[in-house]
């Protein structure tokens, strides 16, 4: 029988030297990353709408300035409301991870270290408007 879902089967890493929970943890990051950026997206355009402004161009520098601008705003939003729906018991937990994973750096490093491991992935919509 055919797979129901068009997914990535993460059984499909012959390629791939990371073991499996790595390649969800990288999936799980990719999927979130591409939400983000949907959702920055979707508000840029509608931004533009809304102040009659042109379309934002992906050859343009001040719009994707503006774009990772929404991106960030988008991501410390949400930080923001699901730390505030967290347990209070729960929150000096996330305190302390965020202290001892060295911050923002911390994530981009490992973040860019399991991008640099992980085998190259078919390029989204995303990257292939913004070329990046």
């Amino acid at each position: 029988m055919d797979n129901p879902f068009h997914t990535k089967g993460l059984r499909h890493g012959a390629n791939d030297p990371r073991g499996l929970l790595e390649r969800i943890e990288a999936q799980l990051a990719e999927r979130i990353e591409e939400a983000v950026e949907m959702a920055a997206l979707e508000l840029l355009v509608e931004l533009r709408k809304r102040h009659q402004r042109p379309p934002p161009a992906s050859d343009s520098q001040a719009d994707r300035a503006e774009f990772h601008a929404l991106s960030v705003d988008l991501l410390e939003y949400l930080r923001e409301a699901f730390t505030a729906e967290m347990p209070a018991g729960s929150r000096p937990g996330l305190a302390r991870a965020e202290a001892s994973g060295g911050g923002d750096e911390g994530h981009r490093a490992a973040h860019a270290a399991s991008r640099l491991s992980a085998p190259p992935s078919p390029a989204g919509l995303l990257k292939r408007i913004f070329g990046s």
